[in-house]
């Protein structure tokens, strides 16, 4: 069944205003429309934060055109991943009536990059910041900066851990959803087998947490089964590559291949096939090339996040956080199983991207 966790409902408003500008060199990309289930709660938001909850906020607060600024430094931009969740959070702007900014380094490597955006936002003055931090330690000195200005941060994707700056973080349970994947991993090797993993990074709370999860179900609830080898390749597809064909070819008894993100579920699912030997790839996200491997059987299948749902409740909560409303230090924004068997089921559907 799937673990998706009911998204506040909003209602549009009618005024769209700035809510897709961006900061320069980054476009807007597509828009989905709003999900139901996104909009009642949105609206109530809109009338309480707008039109009075805003007292707290101070100079930030008042705007040219009287409207909130909030600021989104997401792990990425152009992948289809950051696209759904940027997606997500401009919905949530047109329906709370906020301007929302949204950018990213072009790639999920480029620390440097993303605390360059951070400093860009920190001198917008934004009422608050959504941030998604590639490097937890790299990034603390950066956000220290809107803390000491009273700005809230919510962190959404993966936290700050150690650290007390985020009011919230709005993210996918990854050590919960990667033992989920684990599971279906046992279930398809008949409990018995080496395996291997392919993670992103170790300086990323979620690709540690991703990669824990997935091996400590495997020590917990298969002794017949074991990990001999776990690579980081950095959401470099080429360099996964590489790495499951060595682990293929170090492992001629391998079962199973988990790969904590699409990039590397994509690079194992075409690795293997090349190699032609059976082993089972279990995936994680839901690209389109990963979606197309899963239907044909190169992929058994994966586990997916909810982006656009974590970038549109990431916004709301940013504004609940700048009109001063505590916030629960922990917002899963779900997950599902998904194989060629329930992926075109609707509640699975709305949460894949392409």
């Amino acid at each position: 069944m799937p673990n998706f966790i009911p998204a506040p409902d909003a209602g549009r408003t009618a005024s769209v205003g700035r809510s897709d500008r961006v900061f320069a060199g980054c476009g807007t990309g597509a828009q989905r429309p709003p999900h139901r289930a996104t909009r009642l709660a949105a609206l109530a938001l809109a009338g309480t934060l707008l039109l009075g909850g805003c007292a707290g906020a101070g100079e930030r607060a008042s705007r040219a055109n009287g409207r909130m600024d909030i600021a989104v430094v997401a792990k990425g931009y152009a992948s289809p991943f950051w696209a759904t969740t940027k997606a997500g959070a401009m919905a949530a702007g047109r329906d709370l009536g906020v301007d929302v900014t949204f950018n990213g380094p072009d790639t999920e490597s480029d620390v440097v990059r993303q605390v360059d955006q951070l400093n860009l936002a920190y001198a917008m003055k934004p009422n608050a910041l959504v941030v998604a931090a590639l490097d937890e330690s790299a990034s603390v000195v950066a956000l220290r900066q809107f803390q000491g200005k009273g700005i809230p941060v919510v962190a959404f994707d993966s936290g700050v851990p150690g650290s007390n700056i985020p009011e919230t973080t709005v993210s996918t349970d990854n050590y919960g959803s990667a033992r989920e994947a684990a599971k279906h991993m046992v279930e398809l090797a008949g409990g018995k087998g080496e395996l291997a993993v392919l993670g992103t990074s170790t300086t990323s709370v979620t690709g540690r947490e991703r990669r824990d999860g997935f091996v400590d179900y495997i020590k917990e609830n298969a002794p017949e089964m074991k990990i001999v080898a776990i690579e980081y390749n950095e959401s470099d597809q080429a360099k996964a590559e590489g790495q499951a064909s060595a682990i293929l070819q170090a492992h001629p008894n391998l079962v199973g291949m988990f790969a904590t993100d699409d990039d590397g579920a994509v690079a194992a699912g075409q690795t293997v096939a090349r190699s032609g030997k059976k082993v089972i790839v279990v995936g994680y996200d839901s690209g389109k090339v990963q979606q197309d491997m899963i239907r044909s059987g190169q992929i058994a299948g994966a586990v997916t996040q909810n982006p656009y749902q974590m970038g549109y409740r990431a916004v709301v909560e940013a504004v609940k956080a700048a009109g001063g409303e505590k916030l629960p230090k922990e917002i899963d924004s779900g997950f599902a199983w998904y194989d060629a068997k329930n992926m075109d089921d609707p509640q699975i559907r709305e949460a894949l991207y392409d």
